[in-house]
């Protein structure tokens, strides 16, 4: 039997091979770019290059500043790297950084909506790499220095700012500390300390822990309470070793050599250097209800079960995501630029970063809203030991830290531009975080350790064994598989997959299942008045897969099912129907689908159940899908779609959805609708203004419902196609208990989204959430 060694040694293979095939299919790399103007014929081309493009040349020439009207500048950033200290792996040098700086590209556009160009310089020398940067300023509005070796990086920061008269960020540095001292802040407000009083001791001196001493000072720490070790021990006055002047900053006058000198009554572990460097014995000497921050990755300086051993009064932030507090530089840097772009600032001054800290610690002692209790799953989170700092996935970061840096820029006279209408500004803000594409992150978060099981009827698919492997690996639910047990083991062990049946995840075999004659009685039990004879009953319980796992639900040994990469839907439909059965006071099933692109996420329903539902079926699918999108944490907005423009046509499908609207209004009057209109109407507030200014529909409408599943669901596949967006779904709506009908040409990312949305309806049922 393999040890644990081997266990995680094949577990870091699997994701090695998983990350290299992420990275290479279906296109290589993560980012691409695209053309935000139309260019469909000639006078596009003409407005576009030459002859038009002279005109806003001109203007720039004239007024610098009109760069930021003209050209996407003011919402582009450089994520510049020499690959001298990439991650974890050190000097790898500069091709080699790529990948990682082509990551740190995706978080900015996903959490911020900022563009980035990756950029790997092949220079070393400070002067160097000074000039190529500082030649680069006309193309961008910021640049954000990565994974740049200490001490060299502080040098070519301090340059590059004074140089340059646009925002330059190191975010190893700055990134790192913001939220430290975040976390700080609120764990001495619950100790009752004061900054100024208490005894820091930091084990690691490079940039991000000499950053995080420096802003910890501009905030109110005093250098005399503050002792910094190395592999050297302590630094201290007279130290010649690795010594450098940045790190000579905080060398005091003191006989004490090592750590475990250092630490005796300190208030704070400050950790950014190695795994298991600070000893559980350590803890005992240091002053009461301690914070330790043991940021080493991917193992910190002492675990948090460790450390509470010896220390149960502790406060514990780490680098992880799988513990509270995680301290992740996403938390703070996406928004920062948001913030200094918006404005136009020309430096990222000491005061912004300190809005910034201000801003991350008041979010977390804030009450948790409904929308952004759904990104923390099913404990609400409340300010205290376990919750020092908001989740890296809280929606309202983007509305707290960019307005804060904003209004900070603003007031230290460097904003180029700054914020007049601070309530449009938040509101410009706030329809970002529903366009960020991130609205899955809530259902994920929902349904971590809940364990809930979730039974597939396709156990023996490639798609299907690969989703249960994200899904146990990212503790989203307990998977069951239907199928052979032979077939699964091989497909495991072909596909380099680690998961273990009957350790990790259960198989029901339909040919040799204890339970076979329980499951025939239960089926007859639903059908035996629907033409289903015993016989047929004994059959179908060994090849109908999709009855099988309906079945397991209903008998309570599985919470929820996923079936539909075999047969047709319409199939599939009736058995749930027959099995599962309607929720109470609903008529008909309905499907919701949702899509994701970089234009926004759009939901549309019905998609692939009802063909030609009447005007009471699309009200009763409306409400339902209505009440669905509200469990993402987004308000609906829905728009009854058509030919017809609020009454320029009168056809048996407008008259059909005038009659669903006035159903709408007198069973749920709080739903904000209008209809029937044109899809331009629907999506443009101004094309709906000319048309119906009295329109009862507001911004841009999020739902949209469809008179026909011909329209809806070739309207689903056009969009889709032509966004290149990623459809989640189709969603059953109206179901007893949740179940879901994949389509044959989902991915196995697409199976594990809807494994998610399924088990987050089954947490979201046991805590008595009433969607509407």
């Amino acid at each position: 039997m393999a040890d644990s060694t081997d266990t995680d040694r094949l577990a870091e293979s699997d994701l090695d091979n998983q990350a290299l095939f992420f990275h290479k299919y279906p296109k290589p790399g993560k980012l691409a770019i695209q053309a935000t103007k139309p260019l469909g014929n000639q006078r596009d081309l003409a407005l576009a290059y030459s002859p038009g493009v002279a005109a806003p040349c001109l203007e720039i020439a004239k007024d610098p500043s009109k760069a930021a009207d003209y050209t996407s500048r003011a919402n582009l950033v450089a994520v510049i790297s020499n690959g001298t200290a990439v991650l974890g792996l050190g000097d790898i040098g500069p091709l080699a950084s790529k990948p990682v700086m082509e990551g740190k590209a995706v978080l900015f556009k996903k959490f911020a909506d900022i563009d980035v160009f990756d950029i790997e310089i092949d220079a070393r020398e400070i002067d160097h790499v000074c000039d190529v940067i500082a030649a680069l300023e006309p193309t961008f509005g910021g640049i954000n220095l990565e994974d740049i070796k200490a001490p060299e990086c502080f040098e070519i920061e301090s340059r590059l700012r004074a140089r340059m008269k646009i925002p330059v960020f190191h975010d190893d540095q700055h990134g790192t500390a913001i939220i430290v001292a975040a976390a700080v802040r609120n764990a001495l407000m619950l100790s009752k300390k004061d900054l100024a009083d208490v005894k820091i001791v930091a084990s690691g001196a490079g940039a991000a822990s000499l950053a995080c001493l420096n802003l910890l000072v501009s905030l109110g720490a005093r250098h005399e309470n503050i002792l910094v070790t190395d592999r050297e021990g302590v630094v201290y006055e007279g130290r010649n070793e690795s010594m450098d002047p940045w790190k000579a900053r905080y060398a005091r006058e003191t006989e004490k050599r090592t750590l475990e000198d250092a630490i005796d009554g300190a208030d704070i572990f400050l950790g950014l250097s190695a795994a298991g460097v600070l000893k559980p014995g350590l803890l005992k000497t240091m002053a009461r209800d301690p914070l330790i921050l043991a940021l080493a990755n991917p193992t910190p300086e002492i675990m948090p079960d460790l450390a509470r051993e010896v220390r149960p009064d502790a406060m514990i932030c780490t680098g992880r995501s799988d513990f509270p507090n995680q301290v992740n530089n996403v938390l703070c840097f996406p928004f920062i630029f948001r913030g200094a772009l918006d404005c136009g600032a020309t430096h990222i001054t000491e005061k912004m970063k300190m809005a910034a800290v201000d801003a991350i610690a008041a979010l977390a002692r804030e009450n948790v809203n409904e929308v952004a209790a759904k990104a923390y799953g099913s404990d609400t989170p409340i300010f205290g030991p376990e919750y020092l700092i908001p989740t890296p996935f809280d929606p309202r970061l983007i509305l707290k830290i960019a307005p804060a840096v904003a209004k900070a820029a603003a007031e230290e006279g460097v904003a180029l531009r700054p914020i007049e209408d601070m309530g449009q500004y938040l509101e410009t803000l706030n329809r970002f975080v529903f366009r960020s594409g991130l609205i899955m992150k809530p259902i994920f978060k929902s349904t971590q350790d809940t364990n809930h099981r979730v039974i597939f009827a396709d156990g023996e698919d490639e798609r299907v064994l690969r989703a249960a492997q994200v899904l146990l690996e990212d503790r989203v639910c307990q998977p069951i598989l239907i199928g052979r047990p032979s077939v699964i083991e091989t497909r495991l062990e072909r596909f380099g997959l680690t998961a273990k049946a009957g350790t990790d995840f259960q198989i029901v075999d339909p040919s040799d299942d204890p339970r076979y004659r329980d499951y025939v009685d239960a089926y007859l039990d639903k059908v035996g008045r629907k033409g289903i004879t015993p016989d047929s009953a004994r059959t179908i319980m060994r090849t109908n897969s999709t009855v099988i796992a309906a079945i397991a639900v209903t008998r309570g040994e599985a919470d929820a099912m996923i079936c539909g990469l075999e047969g047709r839907f319409p199939h599939h439909v009736r058995d749930i129907g027959q099995v599962i059965g309607l929720d109470h006071g609903v008529k008909r099933f309905a499907a919701l689908s949702v899509l994701i692109s970089q234009s926004g996420t759009k939901f549309f329903v019905d998609t692939y159940v009802q063909r030609h539902p009447s005007a009471e079926d699309i009200a009763e699918m409306t409400i339902l899908a209505a009440d669905e999108i509200k469990r993402f944490g987004i308000a609906p907005k829905a728009a009854l779609v058509s030919h017809s423009n609020f009454g320029s046509d009168d056809t048996e499908d407008t008259r059909k959805l005038r009659k669903a609207l006035a159903i709408i209004r007198n069973e749920r009057p709080d739903l904000e609708i209008d209809g029937e209109m044109h899809g331009d109407a629907a999506l443009n507030p101004a094309v709906r203004e000319r048309s119906m200014p009295a329109s009862t529909l507001t911004g841009e409408a999020n739902l949209l419902v469809f008179p026909t599943l011909d329209a809806a669901n070739i309207t689903l596949n056009v969009v889709k196609t032509m966004l290149d967006a990623l459809h989640v779904g189709p969603i059953l709506l109206g179901t007893n208990s949740p179940a879901h009908i994949l389509t044959p040409s989902v991915t196995s990312r697409g199976v594990v989204n809807m494994a998610a949305i399924a088990a987050a309806q089954v947490v979201q049922n046991e805590r008595g959430e009433d969607a509407g």
